[in-house]
């Protein structure tokens, strides 16, 4: 399955995103991306699994598996965060219907503060003025991704947040897999 993925080593995948080495300390190696991945899941700092997840997934998939990770944090969101997650679930089921792309370029017009605040910025950062601060710092969508994803993860209790946290990670991989096999489905 490894060589159906995106980036087939984590090499590949820092080699297409530079800002990756921004986020996180791990450096590259040419293990394939789910084997790195869990590598930094049992390592040092195993919240660089969740980062590596945002930019292994497409921006589409990597918004949606942030969505589904937030979801599962609901008890510990505001309200303004779960109207977030509302608008983001609509772009994520069409992403080019125009209410939907205007209702989250308009919500990320606020400086993101909370974890899904940073969700809605990564789905809309395409339509919003944003798209100009996104290009000039050169981070992808990915690094929002990842920011309100951790975010997220911060506000669960220390004795739960590995638990949570290995659970995001291996979402982020069934659907990494999930893309490679659809995208080889596709291919035929």
């Amino acid at each position: 399955m490894a060589n159906g993925l995106r980036f087939r080593t984590a090499r590949d995948l820092f080699s297409a995103y530079p800002a990756v080495a921004r986020d996180m300390k791990a450096a590259p190696t040419d293990q394939p991306s789910i084997e790195f991945c869990r590598a930094l899941l049992a390592g040092r700092v195993p919240e660089e699994a969740i980062t590596f997840c945002a930019y292994l997934l497409p921006e589409r998939a990597a918004v949606w598996w942030a969505h589904e990770c937030l979801g599962n944090l609901a008890e510990l969101l505001g309200d303004r965060d779960l109207e977030l997650l509302a608008l983001v679930r609509d772009w994520v089921g069409e992403p080019g219907n125009p209410d939907h792309r205007a209702a989250v370029a308009e919500a990320v017009e606020v400086p993101p503060v909370t974890p899904a605040a940073w969700i809605a910025l990564a789905a809309g950062w395409p339509d919003s003025d944003r798209a100009i601060d996104r290009a000039a710092s050169g981070f992808p969508a990915a690094h929002a991704v990842g920011a309100g994803v951790l975010a997220g993860l911060a506000r669960v209790s220390l004795a739960d947040r590995f638990a949570v946290l290995s659970a995001f990670v291996e979402m982020g991989i069934q659907m990494a897999e999930m893309e490679a096999r659809q995208q080889a489905a596709d291919a035929y």
